[in-house]
């Protein structure tokens, strides 16, 4: 899994969370989190993406192992890594938005 921030959750609930996360980045394009967990999303993002442009059948298991979904999977492959066939990496981005109601965390969309 690699060294990765701890977000105040035991090792099974992270990967978890991580994997939800990633897969439903891929999946809707952006989705609102904190800005720790958006940074740890977008390291495992960008690996995703990485596969998907090595267009493998080795990639594609190793994707399918992490994200959680066939169709999420088949995205990576086809129209994610068509899009960003020539860049060298940086294919999401984080944008801060607002302080949350409640806990004052920061929040931040990633895309």
């Amino acid at each position: 899994m690699g060294n990765f921030r701890k977000l105040g959750r035991p090792y099974n609930h992270r990967l978890s969370m991580l994997r939800t996360m990633v897969s439903q980045l891929v999946k809707h394009e952006r989705i609102e989190t904190t800005v720790a967990k958006a940074k740890e999303v977008r390291r495992k993002a960008d690996q995703m993406v990485q596969l998907g442009k090595e267009g493998t059948l080795d990639a594609a298991r190793r994707a399918a192992e992490f994200v959680r979904g066939d169709d999420v999977v088949h995205k990576l492959f086809t129209e994610l890594a068509y899009r960003y066939k020539d860049r060298a990496g940086g294919y999401t981005r984080l944008l801060r938005t607002r302080i949350r109601v409640g806990d004052a965390a920061p929040m931040a969309y990633i895309e």
